[in-house]
This record gives C-alpha cells, sequence and structure tokens, in this order.
C-alpha cells in the first residue's frame, strides 16, 4: 500500500443534468458560478483535483456543455491549490493546439492544470461533428499518439513525430509548462487497449467504479506491464458518494436515485456505451458488463460502494487504497453541500486511518 495520503478529485459538473440519469431532484447547476463556488469548497474541504468533463452534444440528460479548458481556465482563476484536469478527445482536437492551450494555462496559474485524455465512446457525437469513427483500438492508438505527441512537445526543445494520426516536423513550444517534466496525464479504460496504453505512455490510469477485487485485478495488470515499460502509473477509481449520518439514510438515497431514473436515457446511453465497451476485442471495455442500475450513474459509480455512514465510507476508501488506488474521482447529488460535508465528515477519518495503518506497516 503507497505511504502517501490517497488524493480526491470530483467530477466538475460543467454539463447539465447533474451526475445521475434520474429525473430526482439534484441541487447541482451547470453554470460557471455554481462552479466557481464549488471549486472554492472543494479546495477548502481538501480535494486536490476537478475533473472537467468533455461533451460536445446534447444526449443523456446533458442538454447543455460548458467547454473543459475554457471552465478550467475560469475555475483556476477562481481558487488558489486546486489542481483542474482538463478532458480532451482526440480527433476534434490536434495535439499541438492542446499542448499550447494548456502550457499557457499552466504558466497563468503556476503549474495547475492538468489533461485527461479521452479516446472517445459517444460514436453519435464523432458523426455529428464529421469526424471519422476509429475502431476500439485503432482509437487507443491515437490517443497513444496523441499522448507521445503533447509529451515531446513540452519536454523538447524541438520535436519531430512521424506517426500515423499526426505528424510534427522541428515544432518548438514557448513558453513550456511550469511543471517538470511536463503537466499530468490522466487516461482512462477498462480494456486491455487502455491497460497497454496506460502502461505506456500515461501518468495516471482511471477506470470506472468496481469491487476492490475488480479494481485489484486492473490494477496488478497496470502496474506490471508499466513496470516492464520501466514506467510506474498511479490509478484513480470512479465513485459516486452518498454519504449521510446512517446507512439507511444513504441506501434510500440510492434507492430512490434508481427509483426514478429516467429509462429511456438510461437505455440509449447504455447501448451507446455497451457498443463502445464491447467492441474491444476482449469485450471487457467500459460498461461492457454494467446493468441498467450501474449506468443510471455514468461510470459506473454505484459500484464502487461508497455508501454509507462516514465511517463505513473512510473503512472502504482505505480498502480501495490497500490495493492500489491513489485518487478517488468522486460525484455526489448535490455537489455543493455534499463536497462540504465529505470535507467535514469523511476525509479526517480517512487520515486517521491512513495514520493507524502506517502505525502497524
Amino acid at each position: 500500500m503507497s505511504q502517501q495520503p490517497i488524493k480526491f478529485a470530483y467530477w466538475i459538473p460543467n454539463v447539465s443534468g447533474g451526475l445521475v440519469v434520474s429525473t430526482i431532484e439534484q441541487r447541482t447547476d451547470w453554470g460557471i458560478d455554481y462552479n466557481r463556488r464549488l471549486a472554492q469548497t472543494a479546495e477548502k474541504a481538501g480535494f486536490e483535483y476537478g475533473l472537467a468533463q468533455i461533451r460536445f452534444t446534447a444526449g443523456y440528460g446533458a442538454e447543455y456543455q460548458h467547454e473543459p479548458v475554457a471552465i478550467s481556465h475560469a475555475l483556476l482563476a477562481a481558487t488558489e491549490k486546486l489542481k483542474v484536469i482538463a478532458a480532451i478527445l482526440p480527433g476534434p482536437w490536434h495535439p499541438v493546439v492542446v499542448a499550447k492551450q494548456l502550457a499557457s494555462i499552466d504558466q497563468f496559474t503556476g503549474g495547475r492544470v492538468a489533461i485527461n485524455v479521452v479516446s472517445g465512446w459517444f460514436r453519435g457525437e464523432f458523426y455529428a461533428l464529421g469526424e471519422p469513427w476509429l475502431e476500439h483500438d485503432e482509437r487507443y492508438r491515437r490517443s497513444e499518439e496523441f499522448i507521445r505527441v503533447l509529451k515531446g512537445v513540452w519536454t523538447e526543445e524541438k520535436f519531430s513525430f512521424q506517426g500515423d494520426f499526426y505528424r510534427l516536423h522541428d515544432y518548438s513550444l514557448k513558453p513550456k509548462p511550469v511543471q517538470q517534466p511536463h503537466p499530468e496525464v490522466f487516461q482512462g479504460g477498462s480494456s486491455r487497449a487502455a491497460r497497454d496504453m496506460a502502461a505506456r505512455v500515461s501518468d495516471w490510469y482511471f477506470t470506472n467504479g468496481n469491487t476492490p477485487e475488480g479494481i485489484k485485478a486492473q490494477v496488478d495488470d497496470v502496474r506490471a506491464k508499466a513496470a516492464a515499460e520501466g514506467r510506474s502509473v498511479k490509478i484513480g477509481v470512479n465513485a459516486f458518494i452518498i454519504a449521510r449520518d446512517t446507512e439507511q439514510e444513504a441506501r434510500a438515497v440510492l434507492q430512490d436515485i434508481i427509483d426514478r431514473a429516467n429509462p429511456e436515457a438510461v437505455n440509449a446511453f447504455g447501448a451507446e456505451v455497451k457498443n463502445a465497451g464491447a467492441a474491444s476485442p476482449e469485450g471487457e471495455g467500459n460498461w461492457a458488463k454494467s446493468s441498467f442500475e450501474d449506468l443510471v450513474q455514468y461510470n459506473d459509480g454505484f459500484k464502487t460502494n461508497l455508501i454509507g455512514t462516514p465511517q463505513q465510507i473512510a473503512e472502504r476508501i482505505v480498502a480501495l487504497k490497500a490495493v492500489g488506488v491513489d485518487l478517488v474521482l468522486s460525484a455526489f447529488l448535490h455537489f455543493q453541500e455534499e463536497v462540504e460535508y465529505f470535507g467535514r465528515k469523511v476525509l479526517p477519518l480517512v487520515r486517521e486511518l491512513e495514520a493507524q495503518r502506517q502505525k502497524v506497516a
């Protein structure tokens, strides 16, 4: 188990509809004023990162979307320590454009921007943009080139690259980012191609929500492959957190979310993402085995089971750390109130349990 304290990130609600596909009331707003206040609350509560989502078109409850790089810059301007991870989709973006954007933001903020490279799951979005829809493993191959270009441009004086998707000739980026050797690169996925790519080029690997046993299998695979490359990769896991004073209250909220799920939207989302997950050669990509209830939360966040009292949740977080998780990517129903509650009631218990385990070790 890592000796470093486990880190926490929150999903920035920069798209409408919140983080569940349900008609339940969500006191969460996608607008900039709400998000500025939320970023400040999260920073004060002890969250190290916020992740700005990438969506180009409406669908599955997300009628409106703020662009992730733009909102990242706005939230960084409203905070002092929080690092914001901008999600980027290869295809619509060229890696040099992204490298230049993020290098400038990194300069402006003293090194507080990161990137999450999303290989793509929404075929309809690519169609709407007139972008080619690549086969599953080809999407990851493009993402790997994208990351190699980012890192090359950020770290080399003159960078050349000859790939199948990108080509550069003695390109020089100035100014470089503040962070050394470069801003952190996050990447998600559960398929073999995703894990293999993370082992070769990414700094962080995000996986969908899962049991500790399911997460451990992915962690062990990624870390073994990274070690063979002479690298190390940190692991983040998605979780929808429902922390209440009693377990009964928390479970009632979960049931209410599922009971009020929007079946049409959930099933449409499920059809799209299961197609993406099952399209991996081994049929093991994200969402390939998700149930209707799992899909009510976009990234299988209920599966991680951070639902209950502060003590129960803290114990489960430390159990995730024990199987190799370095970061919990958190979603909530009512973000503003629940992020504050998490920082006040749950996070101190996590730190106590970590300290106890460190003494025993």
